[in-house]
């Protein structure tokens, strides 16, 4: 979901100043996570995750707050929600120094990030870390 107009600092925290942005991965406005919603069972799992709509909706309040950086932060996150958690901690393996076996390791990560989930931004960052690691000499064989 996005506001109709670009959102602010004024508009953080989200859950109290716009709570009318922020849904569940199923859908559900905030005010319907009760205790007695989870009791009753009309709460899953899925209306407790971060959604990347959510995700998207800090970053254009991070950025706002002259904090490009958080932003980009919260946009990579955004992209992360579509990808299986045992990838993502594959790839984390991958980014410690020391743990890719070279270059091409980390630029196959990056292109299965863009071409399964469409993550441009995390691609990009994996990307990134492929070339700062070279230059740094960070691949297997250094520790």
């Amino acid at each position: 979901m996005s506001a109709d107009k670009p959102l602010g600092v004024a508009d953080y925290p989200l859950a109290e100043n716009r709570p009318e942005l922020v849904r569940t991965a199923t859908g559900k406005p905030l005010d319907a996570l009760t205790v007695e919603a989870v009791a009753a069972g009309a709460v899953s799992l899925d209306d407790l995750a971060v959604t990347p709509g959510t995700l998207r909706l800090q970053a254009e309040v991070a950025r706002a707050a002259g904090r490009p950086s958080l932003a980009l932060n919260f946009e990579r996150a955004a992209e992360m929600v579509a990808v299986p958690q045992e990838r993502i901690l594959a790839i984390y393996e991958l980014l410690r120094p020391g743990r890719a076996p070279g270059k091409a390791a980390l630029l196959e990560a990056a292109a299965e990030l863009r071409r399964e989930f469409g993550a441009e931004r995390l691609a990009a960052f994996v990307e990134e870390a492929a070339e700062v690691y070279e230059r740094r000499k960070l691949f297997v064989g250094r520790f």
